[in-house]
């Protein structure tokens, strides 16, 4: 069983910053791809930023230029650093990451959440 763990999200006034960790646990043979989603009130879940295990990122536009992805192979976890927040960046995140099981199965694994509130 794969578990993910995010930290970071809060409270901040538009302007700031914050920065989330998702850390995976768990036996698997390696982590693929690892994402960053959000979800606002009423509206659809969105991907936010991605980056491969090779560190190729991608982000969506509405957070080009302010949000940062980041990995630690090492330490099994994921970064989204987050500058510049915007009250419409107000969201439950949800780290995802695509992972190579011990039966070499390709599974998909989320996280909880973590609410991030900007303030205006």
């Amino acid at each position: 069983q794969v578990r993910l763990v995010e930290s970071g999200g809060g409270l901040v006034q538009a302007g700031g910053s914050l920065r989330l960790s998702c850390a995976a646990s768990g036996r698997f043979l390696w982590i693929n791809d690892m994402r960053w989603y959000r979800q606002a009130p009423g509206k659809q879940r969105e991907l936010a930023a991605a980056i491969t295990d090779g560190g190729i990122t991608n982000y969506a536009d509405s957070v080009k230029g302010r949000f940062t992805i980041s990995r630690d192979n090492a330490k099994k976890t994921v970064y989204l650093q987050m500058n510049s927040l915007k009250p419409e960046d107000t969201a439950v995140y949800y780290c995802n990451a695509e992972v190579k099981t011990m039966t070499w199965a390709a599974e998909s694994y989320w996280g909880q959440g973590t609410q991030v509130t900007v303030s205006s």
